[in-house]
C-alpha cells in the first residue's frame, strides 16, 4: 500500500481512469453535503492565508484487475462519493467558461475537460477519467457529452450539476478564485497492490463506524470486492441487483438492512444486534466455508424474494390476501419465521394449504396477544426459535403443540382469555382497530367490503353532553355506562353516514337513509336487531362479535394423544437445563427461605408478566426475555443483583454495592445483600425501577 498526500488537481492529471465497481453503491451526495463543499471551496478562496484544504483519501486497486491498456485503471474502493462530486463542479466550471458566462485567465474550458475530465487521446469508454456503476454511468457520459438524458437517468448527478454551475454563476467571486480554491484541495492518494493488499479488510477499516454505508452495502461488498471483474458483474447483475431493485419498491430503504438481519436470525437462530449485523454475516459466512459465494448469494437472493414478496405483494392472490393480514399487523419480529415457512413451501416440504394455516395460526396469536396486552418484547426470540421447535414430518401439528406448551409471557392466549379482554378493552384506541373490523365484516365473505372507505361510527355518541333521549334509554347511571362502555366492542361499528348519523337517537340511526338497517354491512346488521340501545344491549352484541372473533382468529387445538406425544418430547429437550426450586433447597435456612417467598411474591405483583425462572446458580425474574433482578439464597442472607449499570438507579440508603470488575453470579453491576424484612421496601424499590429500565429495551 502507497499512501500519498497530493493535490487533487495534480491528482487527476496524466492518462488514467477511476473505475466505480458495479457493487458499489449509486452516487448519493445530498444538496446539504454539496453545499456543504461549496461554502469549503468559497472559504479557502477567501482566506489567502490558507495553502491547502484536506478532502480525504481516496483508495483504489493500482495492479492486478483489468488488461494491460494504455490508460491505467483504477478501481475505486472508497472516497468515490467525493471523487464523483469534484469531477461535477469541474464539469460545471468549463460549462461556465465554455458558455463565455465568465472569463477565466488562468485556464481554458477545453484544458480543463482534457486534463481533468477526459483522457484526451483515447477512445470509447477510456476517453473518460471517471467510470461510475450501473445508471450513474450513462448520465455521467452524457453530461460530460452534452447528451440528452435517458428517461431513467441518475437525477442526483444532473441536479449536483446544476447546483454548482448555478453557484459559480452567481458567486461574487471570479473564475480565476474559484480555481486558485480548487488548486488547494488535497487528498490523500493510496493505492493499493492486489498482489499484497488486502482490500476488503482496509475497506472495512475505512468504514469501521459503519456511518456511511448501510450493512447491506458493506455485505455486498464483502461478496464482491475479492473477485475478479467478470465474476462481480455476473453475480451482481443475476442476483444482487435483482434483488435491490425488488427491495426499492419498498416504503424505504431500511427494508434491505432489515431483511439481511432477519436472514442472520434465521440462518443461526441468534439476533445479531442492529448495527452488527454485518458482523453476524461474516461469521456466518466464515461458519460455512464449504459453501460457495454463488451459493450464499443465490440462498440470500432466495429468501429476499420471500420477503419482498411478504412485505409487498405476492402474485397470488390467495396467499396475498394471507400476507396482507399478517402486515397489517405490523409484526416484523415473525419475518425469520414466516421467511423459513416460505421456503418449506416453495420447497413442497408443506402444501399451500398448510402454509395458509401456519400464517393464519402466527396471526391469531399476535392478534390475541395484543388484545390481551401482552408485552411483545419477547416475540422476536420467539419467532426466532419457533422454526426448530417443528418436526417438518409432522409439520403443523408439532407448531401446534408448540404453541400450546408455551406458558407465562410467551403464551397463545386461551378463548377465554381472548373472549374476556375483547369485551373490555378500549379499542376505539387500539392500533390495529381498522384490522379489527375488517376482519370481523369480512369473515366468510367472497365479496370483501373496504374498511378504508368507512369510518368508525359510535352507536352510542362520545358526545358527554348527551341528549335527554340517549339519557333516558341508558337510564340514571348513563353517564357511568357511557364511560365504561363508549370505545368497547359491542359499541363501535362501520359507516359511510358518519356526519348523518352523528349524535342522533339510536331509532333515528336505525331507521334513516344509510342508518343501520338501511346498511350491507354484517356489523351493522348485528346492530339492527336491537329496538333499543342500552348497557344489556352493548353486552349482547359485543358477546356476538367476541364469538365471531375466536372463529376468525382460533387457538391451537389437538387431541390429548397428539399433545402427549408432543409433550414427552418436550419434557425430554427441557429435562437437560430446567431447574426447579428443589435445586437450590439446600442453600435456603427456614429464615431466609421466608424471606425468598416474601420477595418473590411482591417481585411477581409488580406486573402480571414477570416471571421466576431457577437457574443452575441463581434464581432469575424476568420481563419478557430480560432478566431484571437475580437472586442467590444463602443461610444467613439472600444475594441480589439488578441488572443496570452502577449508577443508573437513585439508591438514597446506598443499598447497592459496585460488582462491575468483580466476579458474580447473576446479571448486572449492583448487588445488594437482604437479611431481614425490614429492609425489604428500600430494596423493593431498586428492583422496580430496575424492571421499569429492563421494560423499556427492546429485546
Amino acid at each position: 500500500m502507497k499512501a500519498t498526500e497530493t493535490n487533487f488537481l495534480q491528482f487527476l492529471k496524466g492518462p488514467k481512469q477511476f473505475v466505480i465497481p458495479i457493487y458499489q453503491r449509486t452516487y448519493s451526495w445530498t444538496k446539504k453535503q454539496c453545499a456543504q463543499l461549496w461554502d469549503d471551496i468559497e472559504r479557502i478562496s477567501e482566506d489567502v492565508n490558507l495553502s491547502a484544504h484536506f478532502l480525504g483519501s481516496i483508495v483504489y486497486v493500482e495492479k492486478g484487475l483489468y488488461h494491460v491498456t494504455s490508460v491505467p485503471q483504477l478501481l475505486v474502493i472508497d472516497g468515490q462519493q467525493r471523487l464523483t462530486t469534484l469531477s461535477l463542479i469541474l464539469s460545471a466550471f468549463s460549462e461556465v467558461m465554455g458558455e463565455q458566462i465568465k472569463t477565466c485567465e488562468s485556464i481554458t474550458s477545453k484544458k480543463v475537460r482534457n486534463y481533468f475530465l477526459f483522457n484526451a487521446e483515447e477512445d470509447d469508454d477510456t476517453q473518460y477519467k471517471l467510470l461510475l456503476t450501473q445508471k450513474d454511468r450513462q448520465t455521467y457520459i452524457d453530461l460530460l457529452e452534452r447528451n440528452e438524458f435517458e428517461d431513467d437517468h441518475s437525477k442526483r448527478i444532473v441536479e449536483n450539476q446544476k447546483y454548482f454551475k448555478d453557484k459559480i454563476m452567481k458567486s461574487q467571486l471570479t473564475l480565476d478564485e474559484i480555481y486558485q480554491a480548487l488548486n488547494k484541495l488535497i487528498v490523500v492518494d493510496i493505492a493499493l497492490d492486489r498482489d499484497k493488499d488486502n482490500p476488503q479488510l482496509i475497506f472495512e477499516s475505512l468504514n469501521s463506524t459503519g456511518l456511511d454505508l448501510s450493512q447491506a452495502d458493506l455485505i455486498r461488498n464483502y461478496f464482491l470486492m475479492g473477485l475478479q471483474p467478470k465474476e462481480q458483474e455476473y453475480l451482481y447483475n443475476k442476483y444482487w441487483y435483482k434483488l435491490e431493485m425488488k427491495f426499492d419498491k419498498l416504503p424505504d430503504s431500511s427494508y434491505f438492512d432489515r431483511f439481511i438481519r432477519d436472514y442472520i436470525t434465521l440462518k443461526t437462530g441468534v439476533i445479531p444486534k442492529i448495527g452488527f449485523v454485518y458482523e453476524a454475516f461474516k461469521s456466518y459466512v466464515t461458519e460455512h466455508a464449504h459453501l460457495t459465494t454463488e451459493e450464499i448469494i443465490i440462498d440470500v437472493y432466495s429468501y429476499g424474494q420471500y420477503y419482498v414478496n411478504l412485505n409487498l405483494h405476492d402474485k397470488d392472490p390467495v396467499l396475498e390476501n394471507v400476507f396482507r393480514d399478517i402486515r397489517g399487523l405490523r409484526v416484523d419480529t415473525a419475518n425469520p419465521f414466516l421467511m423459513q415457512v416460505y421456503n418449506d413451501y416453495v420447497q413442497n416440504i408443506i402444501n399451500k394449504d398448510e402454509l395458509i394455516t401456519v400464517f393464519r395460526l402466527v396471526e391469531s396469536y399476535v392478534f390475541r396477544r395484543a388484545i390481551c396486552s401482552i408485552p411483545t418484547n419477547s416475540l422476536n426470540n420467539t419467532f426466532a426459535a419457533l422454526s426448530k421447535e417443528i418436526d417438518k414430518t409432522d409439520y403443523l401439528n408439532s407448531l401446534k403443540a408448540a404453541f400450546i406448551f408455551k406458558t407465562s409471557y410467551r403464551r397463545f392466549p386461551s378463548d377465554e382469555e381472548f373472549r374476556r379482554d375483547l369485551l373490555i378493552k378500549d379499542l376505539y384506541n387500539f392500533r390495529n382497530r381498522n384490522y379489527l373490523l375488517r376482519k370481523l365484516e369480512n369473515h366468510n365473505r367472497k365479496e370483501i367490503v373496504n374498511v378504508e372507505n368507512y369510518t368508525i361510527e359510535h352507536i352510542m355518541p362520545q358526545n358527554k353532553n348527551l341528549s335527554v333521549e340517549w339519557q333516558t334509554a341508558l337510564g340514571s347511571e348513563w353517564e357511568a355506562i357511557q364511560l365504561s362502555y363508549l370505545h368497547t366492542l359491542g359499541n363501535l361499528t362501520l359507516t359511510g353516514y358518519n356526519s348523518e348519523l352523528s349524535d342522533r337517537s339510536f331509532s333515528e340511526k336505525l331507521s334513516l337513509v344509510g342508518g343501520f338497517k338501511d346498511s350491507p354491512l354484517w356489523l351493522n346488521r348485528s346492530v339492527s336487531k336491537f329496538t333499543t340501545w342500552k348497557k344489556e344491549s352493548i353486552e349482547e352484541r359485543a358477546n356476538i362479535l367476541a364469538e365471531r372473533a375466536i372463529t376468525v382468529w382460533q387457538s391451537p387445538t389437538l387431541s390429548e394423544d397428539v399433545l402427549k406425544r408432543f409433550k414427552k418430547n418436550e419434557n425430554e429437550s427441557k429435562s437437560k437445563t430446567d431447574y426447579s426450586i428443589e435445586h437450590h433447597a439446600n442453600a435456603f435456612s427456614s429464615e431466609t427461605h421466608k424471606l425468598y417467598d416474601l420477595l418473590k411474591t411482591r417481585i411477581l405483583n409488580i406486573d402480571s408478566s414477570v416471571h421466576e425462572e431457577v437457574k443452575k446458580f441463581y434464581i432469575a425474574f424476568k420481563y419478557g426475555n430480560r432478566n431484571f433482578v437475580d437472586l442467590l439464597p444463602a443461610k444467613q442472607t439472600i444475594k441480589i443483583w439488578l441488572n443496570c449499570k452502577f449508577g443508573e438507579l437513585h439508591d438514597p440508603d446506598h443499598l447497592g454495592r459496585d460488582v462491575t470488575d468483580i466476579g458474580h453470579r447473576g446479571n448486572g453491576d449492583i448487588e445488594i445483600s437482604l437479611k431481614s424484612e425490614t429492609d425489604l421496601e428500600p430494596i423493593m424499590d431498586l428492583i422496580q425501577q430496575s424492571f421499569i429500565l429492563n421494560s423499556d429495551q427492546d429485546e
